[in-house]
């Protein structure tokens, strides 16, 4: 089987990330850069590379009763290998968990103003990703956080006021405080 793709590949022995040799880039980037330059097929700016660095952090813990968390250490306390506690723990991770994100940044895009995009989702009995949290009833201090964060590194614009915009809309037409979480922070 030949597999081709623009992310990797390997010539002469050794692996290249977007066409760079991977020895290089243990010698010369960060982890963040290279991250970045799988998924966007560039280097991050120092602003860029701060953002996301941020976002990173903010999805490296929420507790131990989170499902991933829940399942990887009921995996591992099984007698399980890390690898396999590791696995299950990313299985869970789903449209309800973790796994928002990219609905939440389709929302985001969706054409109207967000009245519309609102009244349309409540209409066609659709979940708005991104909004709502079963532990942070009021505010994600993680959106809190990432988004102060964005302010301070000049990313804070259009889609970050849409999203605030859509969860007043929420709000107004539920009679329900969605907050927006970390998910639709990071779209």
């Amino acid at each position: 089987m030949k597999w081709k793709t623009a992310v990797s590949t390997s010539y002469k022995g050794e692996r290249y990330i977007r066409g760079r040799k991977l020895t290089a880039l243990i010698h010369a980037h960060s982890f963040i850069e290279v991250a970045f330059l799988l998924i966007r097929g560039k280097f991050p700016t120092a602003r860029e590379a701060k953002m996301f660095d941020a976002i990173l952090v903010a999805s490296c813990e929420h507790g131990v009763e989170v499902p991933s968390s829940f399942v990887a250490r009921t995996v591992v306390s099984t007698g399980n290998a890390m690898n396999a506690a590791l696995a299950a723990g990313v299985l869970t991770i789903g449209e309800w968990h973790g796994g928002a994100i990219q609905a939440a940044a389709q929302t985001l895009l969706r054409q109207g103003p967000p009245a519309q995009i609102v009244q349309d989702a409540l209409r066609k009995g659709e979940r708005l990703s991104g909004y709502g949290h079963k532990v942070y009833k009021k505010e994600d201090p993680r959106t809190k956080a990432l988004f102060a964060r964005a302010r301070k590194l000049k990313f804070f614009g259009r889609y970050v006021s849409r999203a605030l915009a859509i969860q007043k809309e929420l709000a107004s037409q539920t009679g329900k405080k969605l907050p927006l979480n970390v998910d639709g922070a990071i779209a």
